[in-house]
Formats: structure tokens, sequence, C-alpha cells
């Protein structure tokens, strides 16, 4: 008796979805051919056996759940368990199934590939979870003695040295500010992926102008040969963690001096744009191709490999950060003329400058 199901049907026969019939004490009295392909079960290895007979011991308890439920007039969706295939291992099903006469008529898809696929991502995202994890706490943990190592190079650069030992320490001196970096990177990059938030600090207005131009100053130093072209013209006081929009500064200028062509000036320009302010940094050199600009903000990614590059390829994924954390946006073109990064930086305190603030000497140049 195959109740309502015709057995020669098309559907019966062809389908790939297993279909059965329970009777009330959960015996199969019916199946189709999709069994065989699928657990590698003729009629005969299932049919006149209780379905708990193949069941995963794990699955037992809520499979008797769900026939308890079922008994009592309920049908069942998307009902997921593990079935024993003939060669002994197991297929995870996805089960629907109704009551009707006394009988429970069933159908299952085999769902054993989406299965796997979504342990293999859990285990990927645990792994990746628990890297990024180490590194937070490596990372924090060097701070320490990194600052001991620093703190004894002052000591002793204060010492009356050699002149050979006094640049040795000169220059212990600038790969620890150079670590110093490269862990503030790192750390900035484990709380962006554990946290969603590299932590910013915006509750005041700050006079921006002279964090910018320190940046600007720093970086000109430190690279004697290129030519850093400078215009601030905005109105001072903004809402914003400004040590943060200067690390952001830093980060944008570095690499327009490690891209850019070293013969030609890198533009920094920040003005008033209606109430937003727009902070630009320009460079020429060869453009960025399409491709790498579509991932040019993720971590770990460059435009282009270089050998005079340093850096673990965050400065730019830090950057973008600091401006969404300030709800403001970090853009990009490049083409054959020059490349420019942009950041849209909202006033978040929306407040007018009055024309007497207007007429201080508070924009500059």
């Amino acid at each position: 008796m195959v109740g309502q199901i015709d057995k020669e049907s098309l559907t019966w026969r062809l389908t790939p979805d297993l279909l059965g019939i329970l009777d009330e004490t959960g015996v199969f009295t019916d199946t189709n051919p999709a069994w065989f392909k699928t657990l590698g079960r003729l009629p005969e290895d299932i049919e006149s056996r209780q379905f708990f007979d193949f069941l995963h011991p794990d699955d037992m308890a809520d499979a008797e759940q769900a026939f308890a439920d079922i008994q009592k007039g309920k049908a069942i969706l998307q009902f997921e368990n593990r079935y024993r295939h003939k060669d002994g291992s197991y297929r995870w099903l996805s089960w629907n199934a109704v009551p009707e006469e006394g009988l429970f008529f069933c159908s299952a898809r085999d769902i054993t590939a989406a299965k796997n696929n979504e342990a293999m991502l859990k285990t990927r995202e645990d792994e990746a979870r628990l890297r990024e994890q180490f590194i937070a706490v490596l990372s924090h943990d060097l701070r320490s003695p990194v600052a001991a190592v620093s703190s004894a190079i002052w000591t002793a650069l204060r010492q009356e040295q050699t002149e050979k030992s006094r640049r040795l320490l000169l220059t212990a001196e600038v790969s620890l500010v150079r670590m110093t970096g490269l862990i503030s990177d790192v750390m900035d990059f484990a709380r962006a992926r554990l946290g969603g938030d590299i932590g910013i600090d915006a509750a005041e207005p700050v006079a921006l102008k002279p964090v910018l131009e320190q940046v600007v100053q720093e970086i000109r130093l430190a690279n004697s040969g290129v030519v850093i072209v400078e215009d601030f013209f905005f109105y001072d006081q903004i809402q914003c963690d400004a040590a943060r929009i200067g690390q952001l500064l830093s980060n944008l200028v570095s690499n327009a001096v490690f891209h850019g062509d070293q013969y030609q000036p890198i533009r920094v320009r920040a003005f008033d744009d209606g109430i937003d302010l727009i902070l630009t940094v320009t460079n020429f050199g060869k453009p960025i191709p399409p491709a790498a600009q579509a991932k040019l903000f993720e971590p770990f990614t460059r435009a282009e490999v270089m050998k005079s590059q340093n850096g673990l390829g965050l400065g730019l994924f830090i950057a973008q950060q600091i401006a969404l954390g300030h709800g403001g946006t970090l853009t990009v073109r490049s083409d054959e003329a020059e490349t420019e990064f942009r950041l849209t930086l909202p006033r978040m305190d929306e407040s007018e400058p009055s024309s007497e603030d207007q007429e201080e000497p508070s924009y500059a140049r």
C-alpha cells in the first residue's frame, strides 16, 4: 500500500529527493529509487525496518521528539538529521513529513555538501579569529619590552659616547620608533577585526591644523629628497580625534612618498566644502590599476610590491577605518595624470562659524 503516492509516476522514480512512507510505528513501508543513489540502499534494505535503525546516535533524541510530534498530527518541516549509508558513513538529510490517515508521507534532501561547507567555513572563521586574538595579545605584550629598550637607549644617549656608538644608538632609536609604529598598526588591525572599532575619541572640537602641519613636517624631515607642498585653508576647530586624523594623514603621505614619482611634489590640501572638511593627498607617478584599486583598502594588500616599501600593508586599511570611525569616507582616484586620496570628514558638531569667527585669523595656508 502506498497511500496517495503513485509509485509508477515519474516524480516517484526520477526525483533526486528521498521519498518514503512510514506507518504509525515508524516502519518504512515504501521507498523510491533515490534511496539507493543517496544512501546505497535498496528497498529490501529499508522497508519493514524502523527509521531509528538508520539514525546517527547523536540524532536519536531529536528524532524521537519529532516522531512524537507528527503522531499528534503536526507536520515536520526542514528537520535535519544524519542517516547511515550502506558503507557505514553518514549523510545529512533535511526532512519534510506530513501525517495522512495513520501514515506519514516523507521526503528528504541530501544536504551533506552544504553541511560540510558550513563546518569548513566555521572552522576557517574560528581559526582566523584565533589568529587575530593571538596577534592582539602578542602586540600588546610587545609594547612593554619595546618601551624598556627605548628607555635604555634614551638613557645611554644622555651619557658620554664615542661617535660610532652614538650613531649605533641613534640607528637603534629610529628602528624602535618604526617598531612601535608597526605594533600600533597591528593593534589597530586586531581591534578593527575583533571589535569592529579601532577607537575614536571625537567628543570635543580640537585645533586640527597644527596636527596636520606637524605630520607633514615629520615626514618631510624623514624624507629630505621629497618635496611636500601643503595648503590648509579651513575653519578650525573640528570635532574629531585629532591624533587619529594625524595618523590617517601620515599613512596617506607615507604611501605617496613610497609610490609616487620622487621627482614630483606631493600635494596635501585641507579645505571646507559645505559642512564637510576635505583632506586630499595627491602624488604623480604610475596609476594604480583598477583591479588593485578594488582591494586597496583591504588589509595586507598593496597597489604594487616595491622593494623599497616597508610595513605590513595595513596603512590604507587603518586609514579607512579612521575615516569610517568619524562617519566619513576615504576614496581614491588614480589615472595617468595623478593619484589622489580624498577624506571627506563631516563636521560632527554641525555648528556654523559666526561672522566674527570667520573674520578671526583661524584660516591658514
